[in-house]
């Protein structure tokens, strides 16, 4: 067989399209992930399938008919009821960078960083002083941090502590912190609409769960009425969490994906305490 030019050109073209179609899919994918009501959808369509494929298999006759008008009319109607989901996932896929927007954090500076954020929730909670603190990671947070008060700070407990103390102007709103930086005040969040909440949280806490929705961030709540403490990470909300408790799931979450051995977590335990 004789291999010509345009047999080649042929080849690269049509891998070049396969690996298009694959990329396309491994971030819309990747973005459902980080988006709780998404997931549930992408769930229920894979119910859907199945139960059409059993339909065929058994001949079950009246389940296969019901499908067929689901799945002819399906599209159109989650396009229409999940109209903000969809528009969220797109503007993430706009907003996310393929090779990231920050350095990677040393064990050192991450440590530094989770030492300051719990200093100065300590400090929060005992004063009784309300605060949400939302931590960027893949999806960018940009479209809220674009609308809030500029700061692009180092990240200090002092600063923090600052920015939430009473009378401050950015006191009602969010600190947005992109690596080691405190990047944003003031920033306003989509409160959430889940109905598993407690009735008797406040504000800061649906915003932190809203967020968390949509995006994959971490976002830390003190209460200002309680003390007490949470945080919401991919939808669900971690509620009277101590000090101790904060410190470990920052530690646990903000570990890059590499570093799952237990040599690193015993490395980052004992820079935490030297910084203590």
């Amino acid at each position: 067989m004789t291999i010509t030019l345009s047999s080649v050109l042929s080849a690269l073209t049509k891998a070049v399209d396969i690996l298009i179609v694959w990329l396309i899919f491994y971030y819309i994918l990747k973005n459902i992930k980080n988006n709780v009501k998404l997931t549930l959808l992408f769930k229920g369509l894979l119910i859907m399938v199945v139960l059409k494929i059993a339909s065929d298999i058994f001949n079950l006759v009246t389940i296969g008919w019901l499908l067929e008008y689901i799945i002819m009319w399906g599209p159109l109607a989650l396009i229409i009821i999940f109209q903000p989901e969809i528009r969220s996932v797109l503007e993430q896929l706009g907003r996310s960078q393929l090779l990231g927007r920050h350095k990677v954090l040393t064990v050192d500076e991450r440590e530094k960083m989770i030492y300051e954020i719990v200093q100065s929730m300590d400090y929060l909670r005992k004063s009784k002083i309300g605060a949400l603190i939302v931590i960027e990671r893949d999806v960018s947070l940009n479209d809220y941090i674009s609308k809030a008060k500029p700061i692009y700070g180092d990240l200090t407990s002092d600063l923090l502590i600052a920015l939430f103390f009473p009378n401050n102007p950015m006191h009602d709103g969010g600190v947005i912190i992109q690596g080691n930086r405190i990047t944003c005040g003031g920033a306003v969040f989509p409160t959430s609409g889940s109905e598993k909440i407690n009735k008797r949280l406040g504000t800061r806490h649906r915003a932190a769960l809203g967020i968390s929705e949509e995006t994959d961030c971490l976002a830390l709540i003190v209460s200002e009425e309680t003390g007490r403490l949470s945080i919401a990470i991919k939808g669900e909300l971690f509620y009277n969490l101590s000090i101790d408790d904060v410190r470990m799931m920052l530690v646990d979450e903000l570990r890059p994906k590499k570093e799952l051995d237990i040599g690193d977590e015993i490395d980052e335990e004992e820079i935490y305490e030297e910084n203590k």
